[in-house]
């Protein structure tokens, strides 16, 4: 079976389906646009959307009167900084920024994908924050530019 275009997703429906197959992927494969994924009830699919639009969690791939496929995320390790005050944000976002590390903001919380050395960095600069296994509504995405 190839998928071509989301139905809809879960988190909008009044109802949840009586039967759900699901698709487990890592944040990052949501923005892949063509992929073949597997089920856990072991189903092959092909993913190729014709729309410019990413996957979300919840997103539905499938649906007809008795089942259907949906999209979860698998957790991610990020930190979740919680800075104090807009210089404390500003100088964490100017230390990420020349690393090219991606971040994503919910509420008053910046999240990135965890690594040790940002682990390290954020220790000597006393900014508060949490390691977490968390689920991302959508990629970590790196944007391209060079030096030149």
């Amino acid at each position: 079976m190839i998928i071509e275009k989301i139905i809809g997703n879960v988190k909008q429906l009044e109802k949840t389906p009586a039967h759900i197959e699901r698709v487990y992927l890592r944040s990052d494969d949501l923005v892949k646009k063509i992929q073949r994924v597997k089920t856990d009830h072991g189903k092959e699919l092909g993913i190729r959307l014709t729309a410019n639009k990413d996957l979300k969690d919840g997103d539905i791939l499938f649906q007809d009167e008795k089942n259907s496929i949906v999209i979860s995320v698998i957790e991610d390790d990020v930190i979740v900084i919680q800075p104090t005050s807009l210089l404390q944000m500003g100088e964490i976002a100017h230390q990420l920024g020349n690393r090219h590390l991606p971040a994503q903001f919910e509420n008053n919380e910046m999240i990135v994908q965890y690594d040790y050395l940002v682990e390290k960095l954020l220790h000597e600069l006393a900014v508060p924050f949490t390691r977490e296994k968390r689920i991302m509504n959508e990629a970590f995405k790196h944007i391209g530019h060079s030096h030149d």
